[in-house]
């Protein structure tokens, strides 16, 4: 068989572009928490032990798949940073660096691979952040946690929330993080900048997977998860 002829056979996979994949609005039923009400005195209610919330349903049924058929994971753990910006309330996300092996180029948390020398998870979070962007344990309130949630890498992440003290400075580890930026709380609080994806890999099968597009940054994964379990969790509080 020549070469030409093999060639012709070969099935051509191109690499999965989130970003061009089908979507849906997010939004149907679900208002935005107003700007007015995102305050710290919010994130104490949400995250009282005594609270009762419901988290997004889709990743809820998703992970319960996954803890069924997930034989082994790798512990991690994030801080979604919370910071004042101009009297607002902003997320800090970073850019993956993209010489990294996995998720390079993606948004996401600082944070990584929990060690067996971290006491807990929580000190992972806060470890992986003073790694990556520069801001020490002592400069972060953690105030709670939102549910675990399983990767698509085999991860099984464990997301903080903290408040970050004024007078910080960023210091990024450049073999890590390309960029750091800020997104105001009030518009990933808004459902009317979620979007739903519905992508058709190229095994045949169907991930959904949520997105939160801000200027030229694009949120989504495992990121954009944590996020929406956070707007549901303020939002239920706000109620």
């Amino acid at each position: 068989m020549s070469k030409e002829i093999i060639r012709s056979q070969q099935k051509i996979i191109l690499p999965f572009d989130p970003v061009i994949q089908p979507w849906s609005p997010a939004s149907e039923n679900l208002s935005a928490v107003p700007g007015s009400l995102l305050t710290p005195d919010l994130f104490q209610k949400a995250f009282d032990h005594r609270f009762v919330w419901q988290a997004e349903s889709l990743l809820h049924d998703w992970n319960n798949v996954k803890f069924t058929e997930q034989q082994t994971y790798i512990d991690a753990a994030v801080l979604l940073p919370l910071v004042y910006v101009n009297k607002e309330i902003h997320v800090i996300l970073t850019k993956r660096s993209p010489r990294l092996k996995k998720h390079a180029g993606q948004i996401s948390f600082p944070g990584g691979r929990v060690e067996a020398s971290d006491p807990s998870a929580k000190d992972a979070a806060l470890r992986e952040t003073e790694e990556e962007i520069g801001i020490p344990a002592s400069s972060i309130e953690v105030v709670g946690q939102l549910p675990d949630l399983f990767t698509g890498t085999g991860f099984l992440m464990k997301p903080y929330v903290g408040w970050v003290d004024e007078g910080f400075s960023i210091q990024k580890d450049s073999n890590e993080v390309e960029e750091v930026f800020y997104v105001p709380l009030s518009f990933l609080m808004d459902p009317r900048n979620h979007r739903l994806h519905n992508a058709k890999l190229p095994d045949g099968t169907i991930r959904n997977y949520f997105s939160m597009p801000w200027n030229s940054y694009f949120i989504w994964g495992a990121t954009a998860s944590v996020i929406r379990n956070l707007y549901h969790r303020l939002h239920q509080a706000a109620i």
